[in-house]
């Protein structure tokens, strides 16, 4: 089986391909990219994969990106640090989708699936796989010209909050809020997981669990020891905030603009 990767973290890239190598030493992987526009580049100037394993967060943003062409529709297989995209979703357009650290069994199994997905996509198939692919785009993409958010403080006054406003979301008791660049705090009806969605990667990076923070919150990071990373938020934020060396690569890249 020909394989190519998309990750834009080497570490996790590098473990990918040493698990690929264990449970199916018979692969090949033919390229890999960290970027939406640099795996475009690779597909169009090379024969097509018999697979693409591709994060679905990418540096210069979703890999689901790819797909609007609808000439590109091979087996993939998603991966991601986190759950809190359409899992659902993901599994009825993808082969698979697999959360990291990716384990030699998701590995092998998905690899198994995409050798029976390549036997029996016909033209029905391809149909319903781009109708799938219109839903979780449309999803997933920001609606156009969203600047606010509605936000609850003070029992029931309601604020139409600017987004251009919002320094984090934190989830706090299974809560969320956002906070202002003046450190006001109100809650908020989505979760961290649906804003992310809603709001795309160019606004808020996902930094763990907890936090979806704005560039302009980010008053300084560092080493934190095992390729984590430890940030600073303006308006301070209590505890210690850390990003995984899973995220970190993704975040300098991100921060960076």
């Amino acid at each position: 089986m020909k394989i190519f990767i998309a990750e834009d973290e080497p570490p996790a890239r590098e473990r990918l391909t040493a698990t690929l190598a264990r449970v199916a030493p018979e692969a090949r992987v033919l390229g890999h990219s960290d970027t939406v526009q640099g795996t475009l580049a690779w597909l169009a100037d090379h024969p097509a994969p018999d697979l693409l394993l591709l994060d679905i967060q990418l540096a210069d943003g979703l890999s689901l990106e790819l797909f609007r062409d609808r000439r590109l529709a091979l087996p993939t297989v998603f991966t991601t640090a986190y759950d809190q995209f359409a899992l659902q979703a993901f599994q009825a357009l993808a082969v698979d989708y697999l959360l990291k650290p990716v384990s030699d069994t998701a590995l092998a199994q998905a690899l198994a699936k995409a050798e029976q997905w390549r036997s029996h996509f016909d033209l029905q198939a391809k149909e319903r796989w781009n109708h799938q692919l219109d839903g979780l785009l449309q999803r997933l993409s920001p609606p156009a010209g969203r600047q606010r958010i509605v936000g609850r403080k003070g029992g029931q006054q309601f604020h139409a909050l600017e987004l251009a406003d919002i320094a984090y979301f934190v989830s706090v008791d299974k809560l969320s809020f956002a906070v202002t660049q003046a450190g006001e705090r109100y809650l908020v009806e989505p979760t961290l997981g649906e804003l992310e969605e809603e709001l795309g990667p160019q606004r808020f990076f996902r930094a763990n669990r907890q936090l979806l923070v704005a560039a302009g919150a980010v008053q300084r990071f560092a080493p934190a020891g095992k390729g984590r990373l430890k940030l600073a938020l303006s308006p301070a934020l209590d505890g210690e905030l850390l990003i995984s060396q899973e995220r970190a690569a993704a975040f300098r890249q991100w921060l960076e603009g």
